[in-house]
């Protein structure tokens, strides 16, 4: 009797050893701002990895055989290249090979190298040109570039609000210097006139001297290659002073912050370029939202449904490929095409995708509002 028992023992420890067997874990990384001014950015990009790790295990998918169980190992790379290259090693020591971010390009430029050499894939949001000129095999834009973002601001600026006189403030990050050069180069080519580019940094919060410079030359409209915790401010100081120009901006404005931190300074008058269809008129678009809202309790950000998207994109060419070796699945992604809630994803041969629509976005109420998108 006592033999039975334990044979029964063994029989069912076999099989659970056997169901254990059956599955692969895989790790997926995110790095960006946790903390910080743009904590507010880093933990809505880390929800829209996190929201489809969870669709993912609550379904999981079989590659090789066995089924997956995806898990998220986030670092905070604090928005800043030293950190972030620290929280690349970090990942990649810890056995990631997938990683969505980082959200700075000047953490993205940096980090790259690291993850590169490792082996690992990289998905992120980064949009200064620099990051994909690298040279480096299995990393991919997933959004706009500077290129896009800046210059449809400006075709903007000069076709539908009929500008004339615009002025520049970058906050000397590699993602503000690119935006703001992007826009200033396609200002002058559709004829406006580009009457001072000024200099900040990104942890500033005071910007009367170089505002009130601006006043003096009647421009009409300011772009502000820089992050919403300084537009909230500039808008609001803007106003203090009484200039009635527009404030313009890319992807990194586009953010409720913008309308948290500016206040009734932050409305029709600040328009921003972002990567990406309208996501209500995506076709899975307003799924997202509701499921995101369920899930967390408030809407997505601005870069949520790219981060979802780029961990779902690796799902899918793992899928593709019937593996999980890093090579094997950045060959799917390299050739294939997948389509997700903010976009298509296909890349040409530097990982730029080959075709991404721009958004351009202003304030109603505090929040970010659908203008149009081309």
């Amino acid at each position: 009797m006592q033999m039975n028992k334990m044979m029964a023992a063994l029989a069912l420890l076999g099989m659970a050893g056997a169901a254990l067997a059956q599955e692969t874990v895989v790790k997926i990384g995110h790095s960006g701002p946790l903390s910080g001014a743009q904590s507010f950015a880093g933990k809505d990009n880390e929800n829209g990895a996190r929201m489809a790790i969870d669709e993912l295990n609550a379904k999981p998918i079989t590659v090789g055989g066995k089924k997956i169980k995806f898990e998220l190992v986030s670092e905070d790379d604090q928005g800043d290249p030293k950190s972030g290259v620290n929280a690349a090693q970090k990942l990649v020591d810890s056995g990631v090979r997938f990683v969505v971010g980082p959200y700075n390009s000047g953490v993205a430029i940096p980090a790259s190298r690291v993850y590169s050499d490792a082996g690992a894939i990289v998905a992120t949001v980064g949009s200064n040109p620099k990051i994909t000129e690298q040279g480096y095999k299995g990393l991919y834009r997933i959004n706009a570039s500077d290129t896009q973002l800046g210059s449809k601001m400006a075709l903007y600026a000069a076709k539908e609000l009929k500008l004339k006189t615009v002025a520049v403030i970058d906050d000397r990050t590699a993602y503000g210097q690119g935006v703001a050069e992007e826009f200033k180069k396609q200002a002058r080519a559709s004829g406006l006139t580009v009457a001072g580019h000024e200099f900040t940094n990104d942890k500033a919060s005071d910007f009367t001297a170089i505002l009130t410079s601006l006043k003096a030359k009647k421009v009409e409209a300011v772009f502000l290659g820089g992050y919403a915790p300084q537009g909230g401010p500039m808008a609001r100081q803007m106003k203090q002073l009484g200039i009635n120009a527009r404030l313009l901006g890319g992807d990194t404005i586009c953010a409720a912050e913008m309308g948290k931190l500016g206040g009734d300074a932050v409305g029709e008058n600040v328009l921003c370029a972002q990567g990406g269809a309208i996501l209500d008129k995506a076709a899975s678009g307003p799924e997202f939202k509701a499921n995101y809202k369920k899930r967390f309790n408030k809407d997505p950000d601005v870069y949520a449904a790219s981060f979802y998207d780029g961990v779902m994109l690796y799902a899918d060419a793992m899928k593709k490929a019937d593996s999980v070796e890093p090579a094997k699945v950045n060959a799917a992604i390299a050739k294939g095409e997948f389509k997700g809630v903010a976009g298509t994803y296909a890349f040409d041969e530097k990982g730029n995708m080959k075709s991404s629509p721009v958004t351009i976005f202003t304030f109603k109420g505090g929040q970010p509002v659908p203008v149009t998108s081309y």
